[in-house]
């Protein structure tokens, strides 16, 4: 899960709190299919001869058809109280260079038709989801494919005054705020990469605060 789904989680988390209105998040991974969905880009890559892009030979992540997605959104809606933090069951991790041989496959071609191309990990990429942070304690319900992930909620003014924080760098480099996010999430692990050295970091807190 990305930063920014971490801090939108805490703040519907901590909205719900204060809201007539029964707030709830739901965790899942990737719809096959949907708007953004890896599937079509693969398809599109083998309809115009390859390559296929892939970042990595070993990153995996978690797939879904949009039915049984919307079936089990739905379900998590109707046993949420307000507050609760949904995890869906989404079976074993697929490997993307797997699905990617899989589609050329499906396609009628031979596996040296179509060439796949390792580009490397973006900034932050990770090779596998991660479905709950460390803190986290897993509890079944009333489904069998609807778990949730609890622990201590979120109170709107720590996360009010975490957002007013980030508010002050939105104008700076990706690299500035990346570094700042590490400082004041805790769960950001991001890959330092082509992000600013800590002493540089530490140098733009002081002249902020100045």
């Amino acid at each position: 899960m990305g930063c920014s789904k971490l801090l939108a989680e805490r703040f519907v988390q901590a909205i719900s709190q204060e809201s007539k209105t029964k707030f709830i998040v739901v965790r899942f991974g990737n719809v096959l299919a949907s708007n953004g969905s890896v599937v079509p880009t693969f398809q599109e890559q083998i309809r115009r001869g390859g390559p296929i892009t892939v970042t990595h030979p070993g990153i995996e992540r978690f797939f879904m058809t949009i039915p049984e997605a919307s079936q089990l959104v739905l379900q998590a809606a109707t046993l949420g109280s307000g507050g609760e933090i949904f995890v869906l069951d989404m079976g074993e991790s697929v490997k993307i260079v797997d699905l990617a041989r899989d589609l050329i496959a499906l396609s009628g071609l031979e596996p040296d038709d179509i060439e796949i191309v390792f580009t490397g990990l973006r900034p932050g990429e990770k090779l596998y989801e991660e479905l709950y942070f460390e803190g986290e304690r897993r509890v079944s319900t009333k489904h069998p494919k609807v778990f949730c992930a609890m622990h201590r909620p979120a109170e709107m003014p720590a996360v009010e005054a975490l957002l007013e924080d980030l508010s002050e760098v939105i104008d700076e480099s990706p690299q500035a705020v990346r570094a700042h996010l590490r400082d004041v999430v805790p769960e950001y692990t991001g890959e330092v990469g082509d992000q600013l050295a800590a002493p540089q970091a530490e140098e733009m807190r002081k002249a902020r605060a100045k």
